[in-house]
């Protein structure tokens, strides 16, 4: 049974997406480099069932190509630069797989948030290839990461096949029956969006035992606020900024 987990306040949004590309390599070691333990990425599957790593449903906003994600096998989306697009220097790029995201971080002592971001009708699929993955080849002594995700159908099919793993409840806003669907699928984190997150339910959720991990927040003043509040981490896309706002 893996360790309990115990994100920083601190986890950078898909690397540190404000000065590299986000969900490559580059970015890992880019929040690294700006102070982050802890990083957020999101996963999908190829046409061909290899987890890489990638938000969107198609490539064409963070890569030179075009097309669904879906539709594509590993070799094409790997034929794609995925860093040429945000700057020169990171021209040549590629779609991580998931193997090689877990390597990297492996190797320079980092944690990790791994959001299931399936594409329609992939959301079992994708979250037992993904853990499948992640339970071969995480080393035990290293962080126990947090497994998030917005569907349901995923966090149910994460919990179902790695159960030691903890699970956080992804939200826009924070729904009225976050508690019960919480128990329902075994989360033990609350990611809430913070647009419209208040005072009040930051208090009923840490009340109720839940750690929370909040998103997206670039503002410095917003990140003090939320910690007052008792946010326990902040997902952000500027760590180096929001670390030493919160120091």
């Amino acid at each position: 049974m893996p360790a309990p987990a115990n994100p920083p306040r601190v986890i950078g949004h898909r690397g540190a997406r404000s000065t590299a590309p986000e969900n490559t390599l580059a970015g890992l070691r880019q929040a690294v480099a700006e102070g982050a333990s802890w990083v957020e990425f999101d996963v999908k599957l190829t046409s061909d069932g290899h987890p890489v790593l990638i938000h969107d449903e198609t490539v064409d906003r963070t890569t030179n190509g075009k097309g669904k994600v879906a539709e594509m096998s590993l070799a094409d989306i790997r034929a794609l630069d995925a860093g040429g697009w945000f700057g020169r220097r990171f021209a040549g790029e590629k779609v991580p797989t998931l193997d090689e995201a877990l390597e990297l971080m492996s190797g320079l002592a980092m944690g990790f948030n791994l959001e299931i971001k399936p594409c329609p009708g992939r959301e079992v699929e994708t979250a037992k290839v993904a853990l499948e993955r992640v339970r071969a080849l995480w080393p035990s002594f290293r962080a126990t990461p947090v497994i998030s995700s917005f569907q349901h159908a995923s966090l149910a099919a994460a919990r179902d096949a790695v159960p030691g793993l903890p699970r956080g409840l992804l939200a826009e806003r924070l729904p009225a029956d976050w508690k019960k669907l919480a128990e329902e699928l075994g989360c033990s984190f609350i990611h809430p969006g913070t647009r419209a997150l208040t005072r009040e339910e930051v208090a009923a959720v840490k009340a109720a035992g839940y750690p929370m991990l909040v998103w997206t927040v670039n503002e410095p003043a917003r990140a003090r606020e939320l910690t007052a509040w008792g946010v326990d981490s902040i997902i952000t896309d500027s760590p180096a900024a929001i670390l030493a706002a919160l120091q």
